[in-house]
């Protein structure tokens, strides 16, 4: 006797909450390719707003481990993440060439 197949669910760790959730922007900012410039252009919150809930949403030291990546990351600020593509781009072409 066969089994009757069905498909499974897949579960995602992280699932991406509605827009209009408040926890939405939390999520974004955890997310390494949302940069603060789009995460604005859907909830219209500045950066700094979004550091003000990330202080009071997390606990102290997740906070601080936040602020490190945030600031190492060079992708969650678009000018960052365009100069750094150029960079890499420059790097590869010059290697072309060698």
């Amino acid at each position: 006797m066969k089994k009757k197949g069905h498909t499974p669910i897949t579960k995602v760790k992280n699932p991406e909450p509605n827009v209009n959730d408040p926890d939405w922007v939390i999520w974004a900012a955890w997310a390494d390719r949302i940069t603060f410039e789009e995460i604005e252009k859907k909830t219209t919150k500045t950066e700094t707003e979004v550091i003000k809930i990330m202080r009071r949403s997390l606990k102290p030291s997740s906070f601080r481990l936040w602020r490190k990546r945030v600031n190492q990351k060079s992708i969650k600020h678009r000018k960052k993440f365009e100069y750094s593509r150029k960079e890499i781009t420059s790097k590869i072409k010059k290697n072309d060439y060698l």
